[in-house]
């Protein structure tokens, strides 16, 4: 399988980045006084999302074989998450 570069392989490189420095540096400044002790659970919950949309980009990449198609469809659905997301909040 030759490598091609997708919107989700860069969510789950994001994903992953953020649980690594989460864990690592516990960023109470971020998180806030109250989430101290729960910062290996917030690391852990990063890391599931970033399986999750790895998991995610393998099941798109089989539906989808064409490079610029798969962007698409990825993009519209890490809009979709995102405006999902932001109307829930």
């Amino acid at each position: 399988m030759k490598l091609r570069l997708t919107p989700l392989n860069f969510a789950t490189a994001f994903f992953i980045v953020l649980a690594a420095i989460t864990w690592i540096f516990k960023p109470v400044a971020v998180t806030g006084q109250q989430y101290q002790a729960l910062t290996g659970t917030i690391a852990l919950i990063f890391l599931l999302f970033g399986i999750m949309s790895w998991f995610l980009d393998m099941i798109f990449r089989n539906f989808f074989q064409h490079t610029p198609t798969l962007w698409k469809v990825e993009l519209s659905f890490i809009a979709l998450t995102t405006v999902i997301y932001l109307l829930v909040r």
